[in-house]
Formats: structure tokens, C-alpha cells, sequence
């Protein structure tokens, strides 16, 4: 049974940091593909990162790239997003999730291409 577990969300001051984590059980993380995704109150959802654990390629929309990081660890089966210099626009609930197989630079960013969805973690940047 595919399940995704999102931690590391909290309040935290503009230009501070946080590091969110998706645990990941029931598949092989080496063989899937990872996105994440927020969703700020009254805004439609967004892709956020994006990384292929298998071949490292990863992704980030315009607005976080400089600031945050995503990275894995295929052993623990965990992907990483790291938050640095945070801002108040980037207060949403993250998700992350899953699909089999790899995505291009044009299409990462679709919801509508992953089959599987965490719970979600807020995150809240405010002073």
C-alpha cells in the first residue's frame, strides 16, 4: 500500500528556514518520481519542486528557485524540501506526491500527473 507522510511544517519567521519531509512507504522510492505541491488558502494548487529519484533531475517553479532544495534519500525512502529564506507568500499547506516514471520540465508542475497524495503539512510564515 502506497502511503506518503509530509513533516516539518510550522510558523516560522520571514527569512528563516524550515526543512519538510515526505517518508515514503509501499513502493521503492528509486522507481518513482516525487513532486511537491502547496496550496495557499483561496489559491488554486501549485507545483512546487520536483525530483526523480533515480537519476537526481529535479525541478522548481520560478518563484522558490535560489531559496529551496530538494533532495532524497533513496535508503531511508525520504524525499527532502528544504526552505530557506522563506517569505509570507510561501505560507500554504505542502503536499508531496508520487508517480511511476518521470516527467518532462513542461509537465512536472500537473497534480493531475500523480497518482498518489500525502496529507499535507501547513507551513505559515509570518512575523
Amino acid at each position: 500500500q502506497v502511503q506518503l507522510v509530509e513533516s516539518g511544517g510550522g510558523l516560522v519567521q520571514p527569512g528563516g528556514s524550515l526543512r519538510l519531509s515526505c517518508a515514503a512507504s509501499g513502493f521503492d522510492l528509486a522507481s518513482s518520481a516525487i513532486g511537491w505541491f502547496r496550496q495557499a488558502p483561496g489559491k488554486e494548487r501549485e507545483g512546487v519542486s520536483y525530483i526523480n529519484p533515480r537519476d537526481g533531475i529535479t525541478y522548481y517553479v520560478d518563484s522558490v528557485k535560489g531559496r529551496f532544495a530538494i533532495s532524497r534519500d533513496n535508503a531511508a525512502n525520504t524525499v527532502y524540501l528544504q526552505m530557506n529564506s522563506l517569505k509570507p507568500e510561501d505560507t500554504a499547506v505542502y503536499y508531496c506526491a508520487m508517480r511511476w516514471g518521470g516527467l518532462v520540465a513542461d509537465i512536472w508542475y500537473q497534480g493531475s500527473r500523480y497518482a498518489y497524495w500525502g496529507q499535507g503539512t501547513q507551513v505559515n510564515v509570518s512575523p
